[in-house]
């Protein structure tokens, strides 16, 4: 098994959002990666830049931000060949680690577009190296930038941020040193490829709340009418916990419930609703424990949402 921690630079269309490729909002440019043992200890590295295909012109934001220029890109190879190279690179074994959780899903995204998503199964397990570094220094909630991180830890900043392979290089030095237990007890899941079968649908239980992840429905109402979505299980147990406040929607997407668990108290459960690209979708629901002020808060926003439907009548 090796850590591959990598970083993407990508460009959008610069002639805005009506000109934009809707399958393919942000494309790739640039990839870095640096590969560690399982004891996080450095092997080697990766970089590739990759020519565009689909925005041929670099946004101006772009522009100011990366570390190309156009006549650097127009000596790139294309997109299908790096991304073969990295997963060579990579591995069959690979766990790959990111400064947040956008890389990873763009990777696949243009993947997709290209046709070769198949090279990279998922849903896929990897470490958010962001997350991590907020859970083990800051408060857990939190997420910095990448220059924060290094500024935080008194890492030396010997390279230009907004470069492929620098920020995969900087985001290594902070994720050597996160502790082990962290690593283990708060891994990530990326759900761009989501369950697709009852069979694929992923139950996990971390350090302080469960997730589920369900497969496919044709549209929210029914996703939550699912006996396996609607279900509170305390995260703690395992065991059913009898609801006290039913689920309720806050907006669009997001879900919210009270449950009881007789051992283990009150219990929050979160459901956020996320839309396929093929416009089916998916449930991710959490549970955790909750004191008796966040119980509180759960009501007030249910009562708020029952207001503001009455208003609206």
């Amino acid at each position: 098994m090796n850590y591959i921690v990598f970083d993407l630079e990508w460009n959008q269309c610069p002639y805005g959002k009506c000109r934009e490729e809707a399958r393919l909002p942000f494309e790739i440019i640039e990839i870095g990666a640096v590969k560690l043992n399982k004891n996080r200890e450095y092997v080697e590295e990766f970089h590739r830049i990759i020519k565009p295909a689909v925005y041929k012109k670099l946004h101006y934001r772009t522009k100011e931000v990366i570390n190309l220029d156009d006549e650097a890109l127009a000596h790139g190879i294309g997109f299908r060949e790096a991304v073969r190279e990295f997963l060579t690179f990579c591995g069959p074994e690979a766990v790959f680690c990111t400064w947040g959780n956008i890389d990873l899903l763009e990777l696949q995204r243009n993947m997709k577009y290209y046709g070769v998503l198949k090279l990279l199964k998922g849903p896929l397990h990897f470490c958010d190296v962001q997350k991590l570094f907020s859970i083990s220094f800051e408060d857990g909630r939190s997420r910095k930038s990448l220059e924060y991180g290094i500024d935080f830890l008194q890492l030396e900043k010997d390279q230009k941020f907004h470069s492929a392979l620098a920020d995969a290089r900087y985001t290594a030095r902070i994720f050597m040193r996160i502790e082990d237990q962290i690593i283990r007890d708060f891994d990530s899941i990326d759900c761009y490829q989501n369950p697709k079968s009852k069979k694929e649908e992923i139950h996990a239980v971390y350090k302080g709340y469960s997730k589920f992840i369900s497969r496919e429905f044709p549209s929210k109402e029914e996703a939550m009418h699912d006996r396996e979505v609607s279900s509170t299980h305390c995260n703690v147990c395992g065991k059913t916990a009898r609801k006290k406040l039913r689920w309720f929607s806050s907006n669009s997407k997001n879900y919210y419930c009270l449950a009881i668990c007789p051992q283990h108290g009150m219990l929050r459960g979160k459901t956020r609703i996320k839309k396929t690209d093929e416009g089916k979708v998916f449930a991710i629901k959490t549970i955790r424990q909750v004191s008796d002020e966040e119980a509180a808060e759960i009501r007030q926003k249910k009562e708020a949402m029952k207001k503001k439907r009455k208003m609206k009548r």
